[in-house]
């Protein structure tokens, strides 16, 4: 790659104005002394974190010229040629009177570029610690991290947005005192519900939103996984993830969907499957909640339940999500879990709860989702396996999260909350 052309790229972001940025819950430290990673799914924000630390350090007085941001998947990058020593030497040509030590160098989806991690390790011991990178596939950058950044990375982890992130992106007060504004917040709460949280698809109509969701789909499965790993059995993978998707917030059965697919006269392993999930994992399309057991090899070979990574995303590829609202409202809670940092769980004890929260050392909430409890055989369901399940875990409080239903019961001594989704989201997370 001629350097004029990187020279012309590093100049057009300078030129351009930043765009509007929306701030969000996570805040990345400008100052930490190490590479600070950032993964996430496509299309999550992580660039928009990338430039919310750009305009930081041009309100402290950073020069815009002392900042270098690539965006690796520009058209005009070749992956398969690019020296990533000319990003330093057109540096020092275009500032020949600048010290590279004080510039600042943002590297977008980094992880197109062959081993672009020693690169970044040497502009790290040699050059400058202002180093920031992002990615999208978590599996990749790990395990290039792992053996050639070890100690010197921070990773911050980007989801699309959080329902109280996306209330926020449109103004919305979240004074549930007023009934008012409640109603407003519970307008909104089944909007997000059915169409998710990637910020781009709200600036468009409805009628191009599940189009939107449709090219994520297809890019992540042929841009990150087809092409980078050199998956040949593109029909089986692409049904592989349709229904991984179309299984979010069931027990995810291997064994099910290999039958499914030799019975169609294909042949393949159980082996690739298990790489199937590994890359669908590692691009933050599913993922997989482990069940809950003392001890952690259990946990890890017993039976995973599948969540997609975002509802809009999973009801444009799969009809039948978009029409089954429990199925929305689990994946949705597993979600806000996620998105917040919580270490959660399923449990399955000839009883079963959804999620189980753990706390440093011991579980410290139990909740079940469940849509309407309104049926006497549901609403016994529901309580019962949330009785149970505080029971064995020691807990005397447990909550039912509905999209309506509110109450406060107590049943074999357990307190149990019923509560709308909403107000447990904003409430408690």
């Amino acid at each position: 790659m001629r350097k004029e052309i990187l020279k012309e790229i590093i100049t057009d972001f300078q030129e351009r104005p930043l765009p509007d940025i929306k701030s969000r819950v996570l805040k990345i430290p400008i100052n930490t002394e190490k590479i600070v990673t950032i993964v996430g799914v496509r299309r999550s924000g992580k660039t928009y974190h990338l430039y919310k630390l750009i305009d930081q350090l041009c309100k402290k007085g950073v020069s815009i010229e002392n900042i270098i941001y690539i965006n690796f998947e520009d058209e005009r990058i070749n992956p398969s040629d690019f020296s990533l020593d000319i990003i330093i030497q057109s540096c020092r040509e275009m500032h020949p009177n600048k010290n590279v030590a004080d510039f600042y160098f943002f590297f977008d989806e980094i992880q197109v570029i062959p081993n672009w991690e020693k690169f970044v390790r040497r502009v790290y011991d040699t050059i400058t610690r202002n180093i920031f990178i992002s990615g999208s596939n978590s599996k990749l950058l790990s395990r290039e991290i792992a053996t050639a950044l070890r100690g010197r990375t921070i990773t911050y982890e980007v989801f699309p947005l959080s329902f109280r992130e996306y209330l926020s992106f449109f103004d919305i007060s979240i004074n549930l005192g007023s009934s008012k504004t409640r109603a407003k917040v519970i307008s909104y709460f089944e909007n997000f519900l059915v169409n998710g949280g990637f910020p781009e698809i709200y600036h468009n109509d409805k009628d191009v939103r599940n189009l939107i969701l449709q090219e994520y789909f297809n890019v992540m499965l042929f841009k990150d996984i087809v092409e980078r790993y050199g998956v040949s059995h593109h029909a089986i993978f692409e049904y592989f993830c349709k229904r991984a998707l179309g299984n979010s917030s069931k027990e995810f059965s291997f064994h099910k969907i290999y039958n499914e697919i030799k019975s169609q006269g294909y042949k393949i392993s159980k082996d690739t499957l298990y790489e199937f999930q590994d890359y669908i994992e590692s691009i933050y399309l599913v993922l997989f909640l482990k069940k809950f057991e003392y001890s952690t090899v259990k946990s890890e070979f017993a039976q995973k339940k599948a969540y997609s990574i975002d509802n809009g995303l999973a009801g444009a590829v799969n009809s039948k999500f978009s029409q089954d609202k429990g199925r929305q409202l689990e994946n949705l809670m597993f979600l806000e879990f996620t998105k917040s940092g919580k270490e959660v769980f399923y449990y399955k004890n000839g009883y079963e709860c959804d999620f189980i929260i753990k706390g440093v050392d011991n579980i410290i909430e139990a909740v079940q989702v469940c849509v309407d409890i309104s049926d006497k055989n549901v609403f016994d369901r529901e309580v019962n396996g949330l009785v149970a399940t505080c029971k064995k875990l020691n807990l005397t409080q447990g909550y039912i999260v509905s999209l309506e239903d509110e109450d406060k019961i107590n049943v074999e001594g357990i307190a149990i909350e019923i509560i709308p989704a909403y107000k447990y989201l904003l409430k408690k997370i």
